[in-house]
């Protein structure tokens, strides 16, 4: 088992290391929602406080046969953060909002499961491949997964020979077609190729792909990111869950995929006059060097300081701003979203980007994370939604009047 992911699952309950404190480098941005810079500071510790966003259970009896090294610290990744997740949910729809989260958000026995499968999968895979690594990235270990989130695999291969990806994915078809917890596998030729399948007699989808390490890069950035602020995880899954039920949430059907969501809602938090958020790859790029070896990426955010944002717009005034930014303030035609510098930039002439209705900047790759919006109507729904739904919701400030949250809470309750 990779020494990296051993301490990762282990530093679930880790204190965070709070000494080192450093000052922000955050400037003002433009759009009018509130004012004043960020602020880092140790927030005051308490006997017995929940360190904010770390899970409740300790993961490390799956890897109880494993030791950690000895160079790597059992030090969290997680920020701590002293204001509750109660504070910001004190009106309707900032509750309703907290109430979707606590319902439909990730559990312990979730990820417990994907590991499982994920270790008897690495074991059968390095019969036919014996260096191989599989390591669980996205939403399942960022923190931004829910109950019904399936899982994202990402296959490890050294050496010095190139491998190619389809035909390693073809090895492992014939593979897993053998395997008694497997079914219903599925090659996928997308840009990035995966392997598709379930676990067997039950909904847990796994896509697997090879080599693809960028997004074990992604998977530890973002989760930085979703334990920065207690009001960042609530804030994504609501709009990942809005964004699927208005069917804007579908790269293989042209429209937004859920991490492109995720830069965007990032990218808003980052440039309110009063970010809630900073530039993490800006202000700390000796954390998420992208020529970091992989098994030092998880060890990276151990050296971020805690930090307060002086920002106390409740969930609900979050939500509201969020659409309004993209229906009125955003430039669609003319802006790149970069998360990696906390701003846009104009579009580049490169066909890329050009040609391109939507332009997210790749923190790691600096590709275009939205280039599967490429149909105009497609893009003018995804506007329009945006629009409509913010209409709605400043008119009504009611989460019902823009998805059916007893609904999804109860789909999601009947999950796995």
């Amino acid at each position: 088992i990779p020494v990296f992911y051993y301490i990762f699952l282990r530093r679930q309950n880790s204190d965070y290391n709070s000494h080192v404190v450093k000052h922000p480098r955050l400037e003002s941005r433009s759009h009018p929602f509130t004012d004043s810079p960020l602020i880092r500071a140790p927030p005051p510790r308490h006997p017995g406080q929940i360190v904010a966003g770390s899970s409740r259970a300790d993961y490390s009896c799956y890897y109880s046969s494993s030791e950690p090294h000895p160079h790597h610290p059992q030090v969290s990744a997680v920020p701590e953060n002293s204001n509750s997740l109660q504070n910001y949910a004190k009106d309707k729809l900032s509750g309703q909002m907290l109430e979707l989260f606590e319902s439909c958000q990730q559990q312990p026995s979730d990820l417990a499961r994907k590991e499982m499968c994920r270790t008897r999968l690495q074991q059968d895979i390095q019969r036919v491949y014996a260096v191989a690594r599989l390591y669980l990235t996205g939403s399942s270990m960022n923190g931004l997964g829910c109950r019904s989130s399936d899982a994202d695999l990402c296959l490890v291969l050294t050496g010095h020979k190139k491998h190619d990806a389809i035909y390693v994915l073809s090895v492992l078809q014939r593979l897993f077609k053998s395997l008694s917890y497997i079914e219903r596998t599925q090659l996928i030729r997308a840009k990035v190729p995966i392997l598709r399948f379930r676990e067997k007699g039950s909904d847990l989808e796994f896509d697997l792909n090879v080599n693809n390490t960028v997004g074990i890069r992604n998977t530890f950035l973002l989760r930085s990111y979703a334990y920065a602020d207690v009001r960042i995880r609530p804030m994504i899954l609501v709009v990942k869950k809005w964004a699927q039920h208005n069917q804007i949430n579908d790269a293989s059907k042209g429209t937004l995929s859920s991490y492109t969501l995720v830069l965007m809602v990032l990218h808003y938090l980052q440039t309110l006059k009063e970010p809630v958020l900073p530039s993490l790859q800006r202000d700390y790029p000796e954390c998420f060097n992208p020529l970091m070896d992989i098994d030092a990426v998880p060890d990276g955010p151990k050296h971020i300081p805690p930090y307060i944002s002086r920002n106390q717009s409740s969930l609900g005034e979050l939500l509201l701003g969020f659409l309004k930014y993209y229906a009125t303030y955003f430039s669609w035609d003319k802006q790149v979203i970069s998360v990696r510098e906390a701003r846009t930039f104009p579009k580049p002439y490169y066909q890329e980007w050009r040609k391109k209705y939507i332009c997210v900047e790749e923190p790691f790759e600096r590709t275009n994370a939205a280039r599967a919006v490429h149909e105009k109507n497609k893009f003018e729904a995804i506007k329009a939604q945006f629009a409509e739904s913010c209409r709605i919701l400043q008119q009504r400030k009611d989460l019902n009047s823009i998805l059916p949250v007893r609904a999804i809470i109860n789909k999601e309750s009947a999950t796995r």
